[in-house]
């Protein structure tokens, strides 16, 4: 049974939605209080509390040490070879007021864009709230990436100045940040670039040029004292990058006074943060938007003390995270299915070790958690005791849309189930009419969200027809969030996926039209399609169909060299998430008369079905040799 004050979250949003809405924007602090909550005059281009004026930082920092909470713990950092941090929220915001001045320091202006390519430390925290707080605009690329994802991004945004490290630790070894970023600069190929600010992290040699600035050096020769000022309410607060169908990045556009109520009110009602007694350990990268909501900017919003690791779940060995929580008695957990279903087939011995009864609130984030994986992490990692919150949401909603709440409804293994107070969905047939519920539930559909919320994005960085185009063409009115989903008898959602050409690896979406483009790059390679697999660990992996120039292979390897050469190749030009898990060399692709290549039909190789319907293709033969080429074996 839910308890009442749950429900009133409901009734309220549904008496009221705007009225609603002011009153969750209103547990921020303003600067200029707003008097309008939404102008909706010109769609699908909002404005949310438009004449109000507020700023991040210090939503994030000075307002929790001002109200009497500056000794309280923000940040409990865990390095992964086991250094430890611990950073007040009066320390936090020191640091943040020196960074601030240094970017200053460095001619970074309110409006101007800066690139973030960090690992997880705190000093990435305090790089993003000190951007913040000067009102210039933060670009984060996952330390994941390679140079040329980090440079098309740079490029795009026009970005001052970039904020890296000498690297970061990550599976028991330093691994090179500062590299990829003089090789993204290399030949003024960035040339809006005028500094590079660097954190020594791993202490390793790097080179330092003209442009270059240490982090250290600069924050001890910034003044320790910034005053906050108030920024519009719409004024630009991050562009974070997504793969899109097109193969071109596209830069998604936040905006400060929305966003910020979103990701402090969401992560307040779907997590039950009790700010005074919860430890919160979100296991996300900043390079993601699950990074920037429910670490960054919702916790701190909060006030409340969260952990911070660097390092991946397996090393030094697979029971780092349960150490972890045991350690800091960690209450409020939130991860991915990926990492969930790893554990599953390493097996519970890695788990059951460790005191995990701290926990009892468990989230999950990236994809659909599906039933299996559900009931491990119910059992095994919450003792049966703690709830789940499966939580969808994307770059693009800011926060998160559909989600349980606990203690207000009994949850369902695999099922989002409901739009959390505020948000209003739908599921619509191909001409956009609702599906119909009925006691058995409801055929799939497409998941649309039907009102503006605060949270939206608000463009495409330089893009606006893009922006229209991406989301809101498809059913007039309402955002197309790309993903199936159907009702079940009781009303509640299930998430289906992508019904476009993204994949998502591990929860990171990925676009088949940019791996392609890095494949047919490399001087072997004639032509590529790119499908999504179901894979029992990261949901889906990539699997690549190219043909070869035969001219161009002079002395080549054999075909298994070949794959491994161009799966390094991807990495190189994307980053190890794009990394094709396999790599099949064929003559010809399926294609139609018209020239298409049948994605189609090389997904449904890719996942060992039988092949679909190829009466459209020109050649059908094609599909026959590359189904049997497909069973002689995979390369690594």
């Amino acid at each position: 049974m839910a308890s009442n004050s749950k429900h009133d979250l409901y009734d309220a949003a549904k008496a009221d939605r705007l009225g609603f809405w002011a009153a969750q924007a209103n547990q921020l602090s303003w600067h200029k209080p707003f008097t309008k909550t939404l102008d909706w005059s010109n769609p699908p281009f909002a404005k949310w509390f438009e004449d109000g004026q507020i700023n991040a930082s210090y939503n994030c920092l000075d307002r929790h040490v001002l109200e009497g909470r500056g000794d309280k713990t923000a940040i409990l950092f865990e390095g992964e070879p086991g250094d430890t941090k611990t950073y007040s929220y009066s320390q936090l915001l020191a640091e943040t007021k020196k960074a601030a001045n240094a970017l200053l320091d460095l001619g970074v202006r309110s409006g101007d864009r800066v690139a973030i390519y960090m690992p997880m430390i705190p000093e990435t925290v305090i790089a993003i709230l000190a951007v913040a707080r000067i009102g210039a605009v933060h670009s984060v690329v996952f330390g994941g990436f390679s140079a040329d994802s980090l440079r098309s991004r740079i490029n795009d945004a026009q970005a001052k100045l970039v904020i890296t490290a000498d690297g970061g630790f990550r599976k028991g070894k330093a691994h090179a940040l500062k590299e990829a970023v003089d090789q993204a600069l290399l030949d003024n190929s960035c040339p809006s670039i005028e500094h590079v600010l660097v954190v020594q992290r791993t202490k390793t040699d790097v080179a330092m040029s003209a442009k270059d600035v240490w982090w250290h050096d600069a924050l001890a020769k910034a003044s320790p004292e910034h005053e906050a000022e108030g920024f519009d309410s719409e004024h630009p607060l991050f562009i974070l990058y997504t793969s899109g169908t097109t193969g071109k990045p596209k830069g998604i556009l936040h905006t400060t006074g929305g966003y910020l109520t979103g990701a402090s009110y969401s992560h307040k009602v779907v997590f039950d943060l009790q700010r005074d007694t919860d430890i919160y350990w979100c296991t996300a990268d900043v390079g993601w938007i699950t990074g920037h909501s429910y670490v960054v900017y919702g916790p701190l919003a909060n006030g409340a003390t969260q952990v911070i690791y660097e390092g991946t779940p397996d090393s030094p060995n697979f029971e780092r995270w349960w150490e972890i929580i045991a350690k800091y008695k960690v209450s409020i957990f939130y991860t991915a299915p990926t990492a969930i279903r790893t554990f599953m087939k390493i097996g519970r011995a890695v788990v059951d070790g460790h005191d995990l009864t701290s926990l009892r609130v468990l989230g999950s984030v990236g994809e659909p958690i599906n039933p299996e994986a559900w009931h491990w992490y119910h059992d095994v990692v919450g003792g049966s005791r703690c709830e789940i919150v499966d939580t969808w949401w994307q770059t693009e909603t800011g926060s998160i849309m559909i989600s349980p709440i606990p203690h207000a409804f009994k949850t369902k293994s695999g099922s989002a189930q409901r739009p959390i107070p505020g948000i209003t969905v739908g599921i619509v047939d191909e001409n956009g009419v609702p599906v119909k519920k009925t006691a058995d539930g409801s055929e799939a559909g497409y998941l649309t969200i039907d009102e503006p919320w605060p949270s939206m994005l608000r463009g495409v960085w330089g893009d606006p027809d893009r922006y229209v185009e991406t989301y809101w063409s498809r059913f007039k009115g309402k955002y197309f969030a790309g993903d199936g989903a159907r009702f079940d008898g009781d009303g509640d959602i299930w998430l289906l996926g992508r019904i476009d050409d993204v994949i998502k690896v591990s929860g990171h979406r990925l676009s088949t039209a940019e791996i392609e483009s890095a494949l047919v790059e490399h001087h072997w390679v004639a032509e590529a399609a790119v499908v999504g697999a179901k894979d029992e660990i990261t949901e889906q992996a990539v699997v690549a169909f190219v043909i070869l120039r035969q001219d161009e292979l002079g002395d080549a390897p054999n075909e298994e060299e070949i794959g491994k050469v161009l799966r390094s190749w991807v990495t190189e030009k994307i980053g190890a998430i794009a990394r094709p898990r396999q790599i099949m060399v064929v003559s010809e692709l399926p294609k139609t008369r018209s020239g298409k290549i049948m994605r189609r039909l090389l997904k449904d190789v890719a996942e060992g079905r039988p092949v679909g319907d190829t009466t459209t293709l020109a050649d059908s033969s094609v599909m026959t040799a590359i189904n049997d080429k497909l069973h002689d074996g995979a390369n690594d």
